[in-house]
């Protein structure tokens, strides 16, 4: 999954938000006025901790405007036939009810079977609904998932990146996590998708923006590939290449140095003209070392993301067991979406969950495998003018 455009700003967001109003399923059900209370009965006792009471946000990790508004974009698809899906007792499932299984399935990380007892539904019928929530969300959730449309936008996430610790004209940060399953030993495929730390795992790849919004990702390439191959397999490498990304206003650092447009990663990436690394090795100068301090707070927040989107939804922090690796990059995908709903409808609840730095902590720093001579040289004009030691 390469670059994902999309068209809506966040205040249309946040106006259908609030238009959303209780839905009719295509049974003419009609969900209760107050359904939580009936959907929490249905809870089996075996799925909270003895003594406490379950809340909507406990169980979900997000409010009933998130929850209203992402039941509004998939009605329509979450809907259509086969239409008599039940429970265990037989009872119909509303709109609301299929909502709620799919939100738990990815939430939790629990299996099929934990969810569907939890619930009082079958194992099978939390993945019929599970998948058919994902499709509906690729279809109607894409505008969630966008690169900056104008230069306004833009400049915004500029501002708010340079607040940080003080880098100018920085458009984004990189990186990347693996998502981790267990694969047969019998499987063919096996080394393909063990990584440098003898895991079987698929990497997710995200730019971030300093809201923690994913404005790129790409899902999909097994953990045998190295974050810089990953890189440049990607459409926004072919994208930022061509000069049809990163290409906007330039900044002024002295009377003969531009600095245009970039993202920073980590050392595992490519120093590259529009990605810009830290300095390693030893024997650094003060003002490259002050450089390094200021690029690692920058990118931190690209890393705060994505240990955020493992901590939130369950179902990718784990050891997933035998997934279905044409399902899991999409199953993936529907996670950054709801990951960047929560942060455009203001969603309180996502800010009561801890925000750690660690989304791969048993994986050690990789080296990238080149270096961009312009590029060295715009990182070490860059780092002059941080330390005010650039000529006028």
């Amino acid at each position: 999954m390469g670059p994902i455009r999309g068209l809506k700003r966040k205040k249309k967001v946040e106006k259908y938000a609030d238009q959303y109003t209780p839905l009719h399923s295509s049974l003419s059900l009609l969900c209760p006025s107050d359904w939580w209370v009936d959907f929490s009965k249905r809870i089996s006792a075996t799925s909270v901790q003895e003594g406490n009471s379950v809340t909507f946000e406990s169980l979900f990790k997000l409010s009933r405007k998130t929850f209203n508004y992402i039941c509004s974009l998939v009605k329509d698809k979450m809907m259509t036939k086969p239409t008599n899906i039940t429970d265990l007792s037989g009872e119909f499932l509303s709109l609301d009810d299929r909502v709620a299984v799919a939100l738990r399935r990815l939430s939790s990380g629990d299996s099929l079977s934990a969810v569907g007892e939890s619930l009082g539904i079958h194992q099978s019928t939390v993945s019929q609904i599970t998948w058919r929530f994902v499709e509906a969300m690729e279809e109607k959730g894409l505008h969630h998932i966008r690169w900056p449309s104008n230069q306004e936008d833009m400049e915004d996430i500029k501002s708010k990146f340079e607040n940080i610790r003080g880098l100018p004209n920085c458009c984004g940060a990189v990186d990347t996590t693996h998502i981790m399953f267990c694969l047969s030993t019998s499987d063919p495929s096996s080394k393909v998708w063990s990584d440098l730390e003898n895991n079987h795992s698929m990497i997710l790849q995200a730019i971030v923006d300093p809201d923690m919004r994913f404005i790129d990702i790409l899902a999909g390439w097994p953990g045998s590939l190295s974050d810089s191959e990953v890189l440049k397999s990607s459409r926004f490498f072919e994208l930022a290449e061509e000069g049809k990304r990163l290409s906007g206003k330039k900044l002024k650092l002295s009377n003969d140095t531009d600095l245009r447009e970039y993202i920073v990663g980590d050392s595992g990436f490519p120093l590259l003209p529009w990605l810009l690394t830290p300095y390693t090795g030893r024997g650094l100068s003060d003002y490259q070392a002050d450089y390094n301090k200021r690029h690692f707070a920058t990118r931190k927040v690209a890393q705060r993301a994505l240990a955020r989107l493992k901590d939130k939804w369950k179902i990718i922090q784990g050891v997933m067991w035998r997934p279905d690796k044409q399902k899991l990059p999409r199953i993936i995908f529907v996670c950054c979406l709801l990951h960047n709903i929560l942060i455009d409808l203001n969603d309180g609840v996502q800010d009561e969950v801890p925000v750690t730095h660690h989304h791969d902590p048993d994986y050690g720093q990789q080296v990238g495998d080149s270096t961009d001579k312009s590029a060295s040289v715009q990182r070490e004009k860059l780092a002059l003018y941080l330390a005010n030691k650039l000529p006028s």
